[in-house]
């Protein structure tokens, strides 16, 4: 059995265990955490235990501790998502959105009955088709909506199968009580 190399000194505990306190992003606690508890020894399958990692992860953590310090734990990940669409193409998706509705785009193929307002659906077929991007997830498309300036509305509950002749009569029967 090989003989662990990666000790941590008691500074270097104290530092890692003052870090994870104060950090707020939780990969970065994870990794502090993680390069502490296999730094004072404890065994290889309880840190993977508590903190959930694999063991390559671990050990390149490990790595980037005593490469760069502290620094090297600091979770860099931005989302794959993200660079997808430019700030200026996604200023230029607001401007088209805002612009038009589901109908004039896709006609009687929109999403939503009416085609008068954007929904998942549109917006991904539209990213689709305008800047040839597609995002792995329905958060994503929501989150671009929100980034574009829209909110979420609920849509109203409407029977598909209710005559207007008779939605008529009801609403003047309404009126007359």
């Amino acid at each position: 059995m090989a003989k662990r190399k990666f000790r941590l000194n008691e500074k270097e505990a104290n530092e890692l265990l003052s870090a994870y306190q104060q950090a707020k992003d939780g990969p970065t606690r994870t990794r502090y955490q993680a390069v502490r508890l296999y730094g004072l020894g404890y065994p290889t399958r309880e840190v993977l235990d508590i903190t959930g990692c694999s063991r390559p992860s671990l050990m390149e953590w490990c790595r980037a501790y005593r490469r760069h310090g502290l620094t090297g734990l600091v979770d860099g990940r931005h989302g794959g998502n993200r660079a997808k669409l430019s700030s200026d193409q996604i200023d230029e998706l607001q401007e088209r959105l805002h612009g038009s509705t589901p109908k004039e785009l896709f006609g009687a193929e929109a999403a939503s009955p009416t085609g008068e307002f954007w929904t998942v659906t549109d917006l991904q077929r539209a990213v689709q088709a305008w800047y040839g991007v597609s995002y792995q997830s329905r958060v994503s498309y929501t989150q671009l909506f929100a980034r574009c300036g829209f909110s979420y509305q609920r849509p109203a509950k409407v029977f598909k199968s209710r005559r207007p002749s008779q939605v008529a009569e009801f609403e003047e029967m309404l009126e007359k009580n």
